[in-house]
């Protein structure tokens, strides 16, 4: 009887780039942000509401829907610009559209009951945890040093077949 020994192997780990990072964090931020709407239609009476043309206090519009949709599209769009935008712009348009998101998903606790604290709390308190990984993560991104950065950038130009060189 022989016995085959086997080697332990480990996961690979790879980098992943700052922009995957940071368009991940936002689709996980926009399910989240969408979910926490469309479980919130099992609320008693919302869809009551609905049917009467109310949406909370507010009477439903083409202007209302509208200014929901814009809502809704932030993150949607936020991923896309996360993963194509240049270093300096992806890392501003995250800091700035991450720190206001902060205090708009806090505003949905605004006039809840304290029978819907626990659903509003974690909705928020995870919507607002993955905006501080989103600010985190932006804030510490990797610097290069400027000389660095441009013979990286040089090589790239001269090693493009329609650059020239004088």
């Amino acid at each position: 009887m022989s016995r085959e020994s086997r080697t332990p192997t480990l996961l690979d780990n790879p980098p992943i780039s700052v922009h995957t990072k940071l368009a991940a964090a936002w689709t996980g931020f926009m399910f989240l942000y969408v979910y926490v709407d469309v479980l919130g239609f099992y609320k008693p009476g919302v869809i009551d509401g609905l049917l009467n043309g109310l949406i909370w206090e507010f009477e439903v519009s083409a202007t209302l829907l509208t200014i929901f949709l814009v809502s809704v599209s932030v993150p949607a769009v936020m991923i896309v610009l996360s993963a194509t935008l240049p270093a300096r712009a992806n890392r501003a348009t995250n800091l700035v559209v991450a720190l206001l998101l902060i205090p708009y998903s806090l505003f949905n606790a605004v006039g809840e009951t304290l029978e819907w604290s626990a659903f509003y709390g974690i909705a928020i308190a995870v919507e607002v945890l993955i905006l501080a990984f989103i600010l985190r993560t932006a804030w510490a991104w990797p610097r290069v040093p400027a000389s660095e950065n441009a013979s990286a950038s040089g090589a790239t130009a001269a090693a493009s077949p329609s650059a020239t060189i004088e």
